[in-house]
């Protein structure tokens, strides 16, 4: 929504929840055959806490950049990968972990899809996928990511964008359009 004629385009983190809980709900409906609910939203700050399971990351460049997540527990992303591929599966292997990378891909690009009617084309990165115990994301900088918990059998995900005008978006530098950087601490 622009806030002026001249004004660059703007999008609330209302919208950005919604557009996140509707892509999120869609592609479990529909590629998965997989029902969530949705909790409520908050917003993170960069206060890195240890974590285990998988979390993938993918970014987005263009006129806005940032980085959209999924997180989860490794059997929550084994069910995932169970009803993506039509299999089972006993432990987080490269098929679960392709899986989780796919599923955030359809998320963060219809996300993507839905943003870009007001904010201007975007590109997304390929997605990165991390598993293990006891690690820690973060990215660089003061950023704040809109996070929206999901439940389904049980088990919790999330979902979650950080998103930011690109000061670089009319400059002619090479670094024009780079996504907001991702820390890990492992």
């Amino acid at each position: 929504m622009s806030t002026g004629k001249d004004a660059a385009p703007v999008v609330t983190r209302v919208e950005l929840a919604e557009a996140i809980k509707n892509a999120t709900e869609e592609v479990f409906a529909t590629m998965l055959g997989m029902e969530l609910k949705h909790g409520d939203v908050y917003v993170e700050k960069q206060e890195a806490v240890p974590t285990s399971g998988v979390v993938s990351l993918i970014g987005l460049a263009g006129p806005w950049i940032g980085t959209g997540s999924l997180s989860c527990s490794a059997d929550f992303a084994c069910r995932l990968a169970g009803h993506l591929l039509a299999a089972e599966y006993a432990g987080v292997c490269e098929d679960v972990l392709d899986a989780v990378a796919e599923v955030t891909n359809m998320i963060i690009g219809n996300v993507k899809t839905t943003l870009e009617n007001r904010l201007g084309s975007m590109g997304l990165s390929t997605p990165t996928v991390i598993y293990g115990r006891n690690f820690q994301t973060r990215s660089g900088g003061k950023q704040e990511w809109t996070v929206v918990p999901f439940e389904s059998e049980g088990s919790r995900m999330c979902v979650q964008l950080c998103l930011a005008q690109n000061p670089d978006a009319n400059a002619k530098s090479t670094r024009a359009g780079f996504p907001i950087p991702h820390l890990l601490n492992i």
